[in-house]
């Protein structure tokens, strides 16, 4: 199931991303072809109404800032300060990350519900009760995006969509820290197939070694000698 959601999670951002990108080309092509005098052609461009390009776009890249988020948390590619959780040892070091972890999950959450409350109030509540065919009394119907004329609940269920997965994500990374003791890592400068150097098999090859993100504490960092104790050996 978790297999799932991860490939419906990458799947999402990619098709967001790339159709996002492609509605823009094809905006700025349209606009800067129909000032060019071409028989036919500025006539059938001229034809093409175009202006809900800008605002599809923006619906689109906030959608996918949401659940790339979510994305970051699971794959370890959030960036944080933490020079100082870092050099303590290995316990003390643990605490933190957990505190850490569930200090986000809380904070998403939070996010998430004030987020659908603000979605139902806005005309998704309405909607539901339309769909089903009750009484909607006197319920708010909500407002439309300007150029698409959707309904703005829709664009706003970003918010409680992506803030609840990530904070799935914060306490899944917490629950696999706790028994295992790893982090997910991302190397944005790591390419499979290309590494010459051998590391030690204790070693995380995917450490960046910039106190940028925090450190396991099943691997060694490179360059790096702890005892079992997490004291400096």
């Amino acid at each position: 199931m978790l297999k799932v959601l991860d490939h419906l999670e990458e799947w999402l951002i990619t098709f967001l991303m790339g159709a996002a990108t492609l509605i823009i080309f094809v905006s700025v092509v349209h606009r800067y072809g129909s000032g060019l005098a071409i028989p036919g052609v500025q006539d059938w461009l001229l034809s093409l109404n175009l202006g809900w390009a800008q605002e599809l776009t923006i619906i689109m890249f906030v959608w996918m800032a949401k659940f790339g988020a979510a994305y970051g948390v699971r794959t370890g590619i959030h960036v944080g300060v933490d020079v100082l959780i870092n050099r303590l040892s290995d316990a003390n070091r643990a605490k933190f990350v957990v505190i850490g972890l569930g200090a986000g999950a809380l904070f998403t959450g939070i996010v998430g519900t004030l987020g659908l409350t603000f979605v139902l109030e806005n005309g998704a509540h309405y909607q539901f009760l339309t769909w089903f065919g009750m009484d909607v009394g006197d319920l708010y119907e909500g407002p439309t995006t300007p150029d698409l004329e959707w309904p703005t609940w829709i664009v706003y269920s970003a918010i409680p969509l992506g803030s609840y997965l990530m904070c799935f994500r914060f306490l899944q990374v917490m629950v696999s820290f706790i028994r295992t003791g790893e982090l997910p890592h991302h190397d944005h400068g790591h390419v499979d197939g290309i590494d010459e150097e051998h590391l030690p098999v204790d070693a995380n090859y995917l450490d960046m070694g910039d106190n940028l993100h925090p450190h396991d504490l099943k691997h060694k960092q490179i360059g790096e000698d702890r005892d079992v104790t997490g004291g400096k050996q």
